[in-house]
């Protein structure tokens, strides 16, 4: 009788345990992806999730960076800036929080802040998944600063790392003329035309430094 009722609850665990399984793989299937609705293109929604996730788990790193990459596609800068900086408190190395405070102060105008972020992603990550971004922004800012030679530099290697972006090859001919290397923006404005012949910033360029270099 003992034996039998032995069995009889082992019986009860086993089915308890399978079915308390089989919830928790059901739950599993059907939580939201946060990632998935930003890579959609749901930003709303990636960040209604990423918040869920933050009020039950506050140290959920992957919760933080996916809800910056969200506020930064709705130019929310300053509530990207609040969840960056408290993902940078959670791991301070972690190469997506450092880009994104990059880019967050790039579009604030905080040109210091945001070449230092882009240097230590750089140190990083010299090989990183947003490296070729990372470039491009760090010779949007040297332009900004009138510091054509070092935005050279710079757009050089994002094109490197991008050569089929037409619009970079552009803003690289910009800065090559405005440094007064003229013959080599020439070459990047005629790269540029050549993935794209429609791009009128790229056509006013190439005819501006040919007319320059003629003027010698």
């Amino acid at each position: 009788m003992k034996k039998a009722l032995i069995k009889r609850k082992m019986f009860i665990y086993i089915n308890i345990f399978f079915l308390l399984l089989r919830g928790g793989f059901v739950l599993a299937q059907t939580r939201p992806d946060a990632l998935q609705e930003y890579r959609n293109g749901n930003y709303e929604r990636s960040i209604t999730i990423c918040l869920d996730e933050i009020r039950t788990q506050s140290q959920n790193l992957e919760a933080h960076v996916v809800i910056c990459w969200s506020l930064l596609r709705l130019n929310r800068y300053e509530e990207a800036l609040v969840y960056a900086q408290t993902g940078r408190s959670i791991n301070r190395y972690d190469v997506r929080i450092i880009e994104i405070l990059g880019e967050i102060g790039y579009f604030q105008g905080r040109n210091n802040d945001a070449l230092q972020y882009f240097q230590e992603y750089i140190n990083l990550a010299p090989e990183g998944q947003r490296i070729e971004m990372v470039y491009y922004y760090i010779g949007e800012i040297y332009i900004r600063l009138g510091r054509f030679r070092h935005a050279d530099i710079a757009l050089s290697t994002a094109v490197h790392w991008s050569p089929g972006n037409a619009a970079w090859w552009t803003r690289l001919a910009y800065a090559r003329e405005n440094a007064g290397d003229l013959s080599e923006a020439i070459t990047a404005y005629e790269r540029a035309l050549s993935l794209n012949s429609q791009l009128v910033d790229a056509r006013r360029g190439l005819n501006r430094a040919r007319q320059a270099l003629g003027s010698r």
